[in-house]
């Protein structure tokens, strides 16, 4: 029996298919690649999976070393990866994706014969894609509002503070005047950075179980970088509130929590665009008489 196939079709729905995987890994960890790394990624695979065409070998090795090429250098294109530990977390996660999207197509396909030949289609294979794309993101999404512990890095000038930190999805604060989120440190971490000024405070308005009201102050920090996994990134200007309680007891065997994530940081953030800013003033920014009139 002969077939016929043809190149263009099978790099178009392998780069689609990819860029599918390579947006659902996004989402999953900290969405650092950018729309130019996800299309390059997503071409690279489509041309690895053209190498089992261009060279004679057994077809078993042939089609391993495709999806080898292809998978890891999709994963080096799209994401910043620093460790060999990060590389297997991201191809981890590519695999079972990869997994999730053929088994579900596979099952479509034998359930549902009459329409098996517009699913084997590139239009029906793409279609069907999508939409199990959409499906698995918003199953990411709701993942990653999950607490989980990273490590941040407050920068402020020359000053800066590591700590452990909780994405934590009861923090609901947000600035009053920009509605920006608003993450939550220990003093002790704010003083390293601010020492005893408190130019640029802002009141931040709380509501909690045990405790009906209450005002935390708050600070515009310059920059803060997060690390998951070896991933890291950058926000710029964004709130803090100070906690004058511990936020978690210390521990003997990790370092102690420090700091809380609002997790619509990272959601703002993935957008790619800063929030809206409703009533901004000019001393949003530290100026000298930010602390005289910001309160």
């Amino acid at each position: 029996m002969r077939y016929e196939l043809y190149a263009d079709s099978l790099f178009v729905i392998n780069f689609v298919m990819n860029l599918y995987l390579l947006f659902l890994v996004d989402r999953s960890t900290f969405r650092t690649a950018t729309p130019g790394r996800l299309l390059m990624g997503a071409a690279f695979g489509g041309f690895s999976s053209l190498l089992p065409f261009v060279f004679s070998a057994p077809g078993t090795l042939k089609l391993m070393l495709g999806m080898a090429v292809g998978a890891a250098g999709m994963i080096m294109i799209t994401f910043s990866v620093k460790q060999f530990k990060t590389f297997l977390k991201l191809l981890e996660k590519l695999l079972v994706y990869s997994f999730c999207m053929g088994g579900a197509l596979l099952f479509l396909i034998r359930t549902f014969p009459g329409f098996r030949a517009a699913l084997t289609g590139v239009c029906g294979i793409l279609g069907a894609g999508g939409i199990l794309c959409l499906f698995l993101s918003r199953i990411c999404r709701r993942r990653r509002q999950e607490d989980s512990v990273c490590r941040a890095t407050l920068i402020r000038g020359d000053k800066r503070a590591a700590v452990n930190a909780l994405i934590d999805s009861g923090n609901s604060l947000t600035e009053p005047f920009s509605g920006s989120p608003v993450s939550v440190v220990e003093e002790d971490v704010f003083r390293k950075l601010w020492g005893d000024s408190v130019q640029g405070c802002r009141v931040i308005p709380y509501h909690s179980i045990g405790k009906r009201r209450g005002i935390l102050m708050g600070y515009l920090l310059p920059e803060l970088r997060l690390e998951v996994d070896g991933l890291e990134k950058t926000f710029r200007k964004v709130y803090i509130a100070v906690s004058k309680e511990a936020i978690a007891s210390d521990s003997a065997e990790a370092e102690a929590v420090k700091m809380i994530i609002n997790p619509r940081l990272l959601e703002e953030a993935g957008k790619g665009k800063q929030p809206k800013r409703q009533n901004e003033r000019t001393y949003d920014s530290e100026s000298s008489d930010t602390g005289k009139n910001a309160v």
